[in-house]
């Protein structure tokens, strides 16, 4: 399975930037799953409900299954996060997977950056960023720039560089 992420602050499109990535890539034939790291308590599950009832009753694991999906949610209790090599052989195996966040994980990354947020660049100091997609132009990049609406190049861009072009 081939890893590729998106990394950059808050706000600059990163979600919004794999909701059209994920179709352009799956077009062409790839078998594409995701990964999102989130720095906040979340929860997938709806309090009242059997499964979150389990939980909260002391269930480690908890799996939902229908005839359209399944979740098995895990809870840590206190145990330390699980990281990127723990969570990828409990993943089904597809052509690619894409990370949100994770930004300091050892993985090229694509940086999202939108110098309207007035935030500064994650690239300069992180040598997994590979290229930036930005919707302006940025002088002195050490890697390449593109198009943050060109979704057909930065497709393109990942099918290369992750060797599934």
């Amino acid at each position: 399975m081939r890893v590729f992420g998106l990394a950059g602050w808050s706000g600059a499109g990163k979600t919004t930037l794999l909701s059209k990535l994920i179709p352009a890539l799956t077009a062409q034939g790839l078998r594409v799953s995701t990964l999102k790291h989130a720095h906040h308590a979340f929860d997938l599950d709806t309090p009242g409900k059997d499964s979150w009832v389990h939980r909260q009753s002391g269930a480690t694991e908890v799996a939902i299954v229908s005839a359209n999906r399944y979740a098995i949610m895990h809870e840590l209790r206190g145990a330390a996060e699980p990281t990127i090599e723990e969570l990828l052989p409990r993943l089904a195996p597809v052509d690619l997977l894409l990370i949100e966040g994770f930004k300091r994980h050892k993985h090229d990354k694509l940086e999202i950056h939108r110098p309207a947020l007035g935030k500064a660049l994650l690239s300069p100091d992180d040598p997994d960023i590979v290229a930036v997609a930005s919707d302006s132009k940025i002088d002195g990049l050490a890697v390449p720039l593109l198009d943050l609406n060109d979704i057909a190049a930065i497709a393109e861009f990942v099918r290369q560089r992750t060797g599934l072009g």
